[in-house]
């Protein structure tokens, strides 16, 4: 279990790092966007600070699965972005899925694996 839980969160790491940083240093060109993923992508960079939020919140999450120090925090922070990016990706984009449903419950795996340390969160006072 332990050996699953490090190629999971090595992964998600690497695949948070690389999508971040590509996308502040321009790394990768972008694809070319069409129909209704277009009009929802051109929605988001108006905004001007929703991606680059979550592209920070990657990065860190990133950073935090990569070096396994906060991975709990990391795991909360990133739920709804890598929720968002599930749900994007099944209505828009499908032919992404795969890589998605691979964050979605990769996320949700470290999550489980590391449920004892979320049981203050779950306790009423």
């Amino acid at each position: 279990m332990k050996i699953a839980i490090l190629i999971i969160r090595s992964l998600l790491g690497i695949l948070f790092l690389y999508t971040s940083v590509s996308f502040f240093l321009h790394l990768a060109p972008e694809a070319e966007n069409t129909g209704n993923f277009k009009a929802f992508n051109v929605g988001l960079m108006a905004s001007t600070y929703l991606i680059p939020l979550a592209k920070s919140l990657e990065f860190l999450c990133g950073l935090s699965f990569i070096t396994g120090r906060y991975v709990t925090l990391a795991n909360l922070i990133i739920l709804p972005v890598t929720l968002n990016i599930l749900l994007i990706n099944f209505f828009l984009t499908p032919e992404n899925l795969p890589v998605a449903l691979f964050v979605f419950f990769g996320n949700i795996f470290l999550i489980i694996s590391h449920w004892s340390n979320y049981n203050g969160l779950f306790v009423a006072k």
